[in-house]
């Protein structure tokens, strides 16, 4: 219904580079800069220059961003009214979120969704919260479940609509007889001289676990590196130091460990959000997924 141009350059903007948003929407990279270049010169300005190894937005491309978010979000508002006029919602949608929220929240969300509009496939993603944005804005997701990140897009961005729906309480996990075990009640700053095992460094769960000591007023002591929660999980039964685990996350029952819930302020979190293309949330199917991913949170 828009040019699928104007897709090509939300893309861009978002992802940065026209590789990046090339690999988002599956085309080359000489593809997408073509398609650019040619609307570039149906509309008379230049939309991108390139500065050093990198590239620019001009003035002109960021004005017809506004525009095409506009443009975007009410096409969203119009296949929502549409959708609800006629039939039992059909069709094929897409969910998808963060590895805990996958396994936690959406087979449940999956499920309930399937029972109330049979006629719609569900389909279900794994992605980083970052990643989950792109597949939103390429349209091959419906709805995403996310962390709050510095890499997410601002609560005002006009390009999604963001709601909070819970709280997921970290627990700092340690090997069974550590002192910390002992006591009553731990904060995080306790562990500050423990060494410490994180994500790779362009993970979700680094940052999330960086801000969360340097809240506390400490620099962790990185010592290893495990993405899986089973393999930091191991290491910290044989003595290699300790994590942080989110309260959703299951952890395997026969490694001797602890785990502590944390106190004190702040005590940490992480913050899980729903988002969807603005003006999407009208559209029954959208509506009845966000409601579901709601009462499932809740509990």
């Amino acid at each position: 219904m828009i040019d699928p141009r104007l897709r090509m350059l939300q893309l861009v903007a978002r992802c940065g580079t026209v590789t990046a948003a090339a690999a988002a929407l599956h085309y080359t990279p000489s593809a997408v800069s073509h398609q650019l270049r040619q609307l570039a010169a149906e509309l008379g300005v230049e939309l991108v220059v390139q500065q050093g190894r990198g590239i620019r937005l001009t003035a002109a491309a960021h004005t017809l961003l506004e525009h095409t978010e506009r443009l975007h979000a009410q096409v969203e508002r119009a296949r929502a009214e549409l959708a609800t006029i006629g039939d039992e919602p059909g069709g094929r949608f897409t969910m998808c979120a963060f590895s805990t929220a996958a396994s936690k929240l959406l087979p449940a969300a999956a499920a309930r969704l399937r029972d109330a509009y049979p006629q719609v496939t569900v389909r279900l993603m794994e992605a980083e919260p970052s990643r989950c944005f792109d597949l939103l804005l390429a349209r091959e997701a419906d709805l995403a479940l996310v962390v709050v990140t510095a890499q997410n897009p601002p609560l005002a961005d006009e390009r999604f609509q963001q709601y909070s729906l819970l709280d997921d309480p970290l627990d700092l996990v340690v090997p069974e007889g550590h002192p910390l075990t002992t006591r009553s009640s731990v904060q995080l700053a306790d562990a500050a001289r423990e060494p410490w095992i994180v994500g790779r460094q362009e993970s979700t769960y680094y940052q999330l676990v960086l801000t969360a000591c340097m809240a506390a007023g400490f620099t962790p002591d990185i010592a290893h590196y495990a993405d899986e929660w089973d393999t930091g999980t191991a290491l910290v039964a044989n003595g290699f130091g300790v994590i942080l685990v989110p309260r959703l996350a299951r952890l395997h029952s026969d490694w001797p460990v602890v785990r502590l819930p944390l106190h004190g302020e702040p005590a940490p979190a992480r913050r899980i959000l729903a988002a969807v293309r603005q003006g999407a949330e009208a559209h029954p199917t959208v509506a009845k997924a966000l409601e579901v991913v709601h009462e499932l949170s809740l509990r």
